[in-house]
């Protein structure tokens, strides 16, 4: 059966948006890259280099009975930190708490995207601004981005009130400086992912685009600017999550 037109079949480095997108490009490539930069793939980013096996889940309730049936801790909510789980989504949290060995870390963008995301049973990478450098390098030393392997780039975007997506500028951002690693990839770029990649050219000073953007003033004028900063932090992580059997764990190295 033929790729559908929205598999954007013919390129080795493939991007979309959302859970969606996800979906499409699950079916056709060999490997996803979920990008969420606040915060959810910057928290698995730090969490993971701490040692921290994380379990991706979708926002809810049921976390907590989950972690419980495979022995982790749950996150709570940003604004739901206490002294005896101070645990949460924000990445400074997870930068500061006691190491657990395993932790199980709702959203509702990033986390539950990688979660449906690991039912193809292709790796799935959580990629940020902090670590983009080391995944593209990571993803072309193991062979992907040829016409028989392609790539998805997976930009998580946020949601507006009633749930739909809500493209945002710290997600294409941060999924565009994975693209600038992966443009000697063999199997070239899509249109959409050339697109994609042509906003990074356009921003001059990425930092200030993120903390300019809505979502970063959202989390600095909710107190969370530690969070920011830490998703800002361009390029200062070798850590490569990927996301096998329904856990992230580093690539050991």
């Amino acid at each position: 059966m033929a790729e559908s037109v929205y598999a954007q079949s013919g390129a080795g480095v493939r991007f979309e948006w959302g859970l969606a997108g996800a979906a499409e490009l699950g079916r056709v490539c060999a490997v996803l890259v979920v990008v969420d930069v606040l915060s959810f793939t910057t928290s698995v980013d730090v969490a993971a280099g701490r040692g921290m096996r994380v379990h991706p889940f979708p926002w809810g309730a049921q976390a907590d009975d989950y972690a419980r049936r495979v022995g982790a801790v749950a996150a709570v909510g940003r604004g739901a930190v206490t002294a005896d789980r101070p645990w949460s989504l924000s990445p400074a949290s997870l930068r500061s708490a006691p190491v657990v060995p395993d932790l199980v870390l709702p959203s509702p963008n990033g986390s539950a995207i990688s979660a449906a995301a690991s039912a193809t049973g292709h790796p799935v990478l959580a990629g940020c601004l902090r670590n983009a450098p080391a995944v593209a390098r990571w993803l072309l030393s193991q062979g992907y981005g040829s016409l028989d392997a392609p790539i998805g780039v997976i930009a998580s975007g946020e949601q507006w009130p009633d749930g739909t997506l809500r493209p945002c500028v710290e997600d294409l951002l941060g999924a565009a400086a994975i693209l600038d690693g992966l443009i000697d990839a063999p199997g070239g770029l899509s249109v959409e992912a050339a697109v994609a990649l042509a906003a990074l050219a356009s921003v001059p000073d990425v930092p200030a685009a993120v903390r300019g953007s809505a979502s970063g003033r959202e989390l600095t004028e909710r107190g969370f600017t530690a969070d920011v900063d830490l998703a800002v932090a361009v390029a200062t992580s070798e850590g490569v999550p990927v996301l096998r059997n329904g856990v992230f764990t580093p690539i050991p190295r």
